[in-house]
């Protein structure tokens, strides 16, 4: 479990990467021409799930590695996993219909809340054993 976090942090760069891609797909099939960033609904919605995928990428990965560096490998690991899944769930729903996204954000956030808990734990006992 302790490569858990490495994992999780690959497949975090594929859901980088997909959204990326998802966003180029749109720009060829719908004719937005860079850099603009509104157009057709469809283009909009994947530019959307990657500038919040992106977003919460931010928050995300810097806490699984303060998470699993500070003791809690294995269940940051975990709690990584429930991310992923929340986002793609998220990113699915969104190119969708924007209105499912909730339950797959929720999903992701309670992944990361998790992760910042562990964090904050692992942190604060190292900086009080000295």
């Amino acid at each position: 479990m302790t490569h858990l976090p490495a994992l999780v942090t690959l497949l975090a760069v594929l859901l980088l990467f997909g959204v990326m891609w998802a966003v180029g797909h749109a720009r060829g099939k719908y004719g937005i021409k860079a850099p603009a960033t509104s157009g057709h609904p469809a283009f909009e919605r994947a530019y959307r799930v990657q500038m919040n995928t992106m977003e919460s990428a931010v928050m995300f990965l810097p806490t699984l590695w303060l998470a699993a560096n500070y003791g809690f490998s294995g269940w940051a690991g975990v709690a990584g996993l429930v991310w992923i899944v929340g986002r793609v769930w998220y990113a699915l729903a969104y190119l969708n219909d924007p209105a499912t996204r909730g339950p797959g954000y929720l999903v992701g956030m309670l992944g990361w809340a998790a992760l910042l808990v562990m964090a904050c734990l692992g942190v604060g006992r190292a900086m009080l054993a000295g």
